[in-house]
């Protein structure tokens, strides 16, 4: 079979990106890396609610403006409200679902889930490379009640 070298390969990401930081930025170049096009998918504000327990700081269409302005990123989508949108990510056809190092998911699981989808991607977990709770978003929500709350 011959490749087609002009066909760029396709990243896809998952988050809620709530309150940007350094350890976003370090996952999203890490992810970049590892194709020629990223492509984001922001939480939906019910899934963030469902998952985090907590109401997203910054709406998901303000978050979806603030990363389609990094450098990385080519495309952002918000994802839906339920799970994982597989239509969507069938969609976007992506060749490489890179996960977060303290997203929850199971490499192998998200990887057959896909597969009865229909979706042929590799899923690739991205080591940290900010190790400091500095770096996280409830970390950050935490510091600021601290320091300005009090």
């Amino acid at each position: 079979m011959v490749e087609d070298r002009n066909r760029k390969i396709r990243v896809l990401v998952g988050g809620v990106f709530d309150i940007l930081h350094v350890g976003h930025i370090h996952f999203l170049k890490q992810a970049k890396e590892l194709g020629d096009e990223l492509v984001v998918i922001v939480a939906h504000d019910e899934t963030v609610r469902r998952n985090k327990r907590r109401n997203p700081i910054n709406p998901a269409e303000d978050r979806a403006e603030l990363l389609k302005a990094i450098k990385y990123v080519d495309e952002v989508y918000i994802g839906s409200p339920g799970g994982i949108d597989f239509e969507l990510v069938r969609r976007i056809n992506p060749d490489v679902i890179a996960i977060g190092p303290d997203q929850k998911f199971n490499c192998k699981k998200l990887k057959e889930e896909l597969r009865k989808h229909g979706i042929d991607a590799e899923v690739i977990r991205v080591p940290y490379l900010y190790k400091s709770d500095r770096a996280k978003t409830s970390k950050i929500i935490q510091r600021i009640i601290e320091e300005y709350c009090e």
